[in-house]
């Protein structure tokens, strides 16, 4: 079953000051995430194998346009028991584009995560995934995302398009 969010990612001016933010928003207390993501040469969309914190690991395949602002992401996540195997399988039929390394700080704010991430080679981001329900419109989730980059203190101006991998590509530093 293909999932929808509405996303967005832009540079982080002060973490720690939209780690406060996030964390006034959130009715839980913040999750400290360690994340690698090791990415494929899919024929169309995005294939990644991430592993967290060492102890699990998914595969994602996702569809999103590289544009700034919030937007619609089609995505797949299947539990991978093996990312071993998997990596050596994929990287066989497809060749590994490169990996991304991340600290992440995940705040749960209604149906939003927001991600504060410190980005290997990169600097620090924000993301925020509205997760759409099944019978969700992505005006809606639009809104709650540009009401939530309002809170956060988060303007157009600070806005990136593209993934973390396509930022390491045109950076060099894959």
């Amino acid at each position: 079953m293909v999932n929808r969010n509405i996303e967005i990612k832009a540079r982080a001016k002060d973490l720690k000051e939209t780690l406060r933010l996030a964390r006034a928003l959130s009715d839980s207390p913040p999750l400290a995430l360690v994340q690698e993501d090791v990415f494929f040469n899919a024929p169309a969309g995005r294939l990644k194998l991430r592993t967290i914190n060492d102890e699990s690991s998914e595969l994602i395949y996702y569809e999103r346009s590289n544009e700034t602002g919030p937007k619609t992401s089609g995505y797949i996540r299947a539990a991978v028991p093996d990312p071993r195997l998997m990596r050596e399988l994929l990287g066989r039929a497809y060749g590994v584009r490169g990996i991304v390394r991340k600290r992440r700080t995940l705040c749960l704010v209604g149906i939003t995560r927001v991600h504060l991430d410190e980005v290997e080679g990169l600097g620090n981001f924000v993301e925020l995934e509205v997760v759409l329900p099944e019978d969700g419109s992505a005006e809606e989730g639009v809104r709650i995302a540009r009401e939530i980059m309002r809170k956060l203190h988060v303007d157009d101006s600070s806005l990136v398009g593209g993934a973390y991998i396509d930022l390491l590509t045109r950076a060099g530093t894959k």
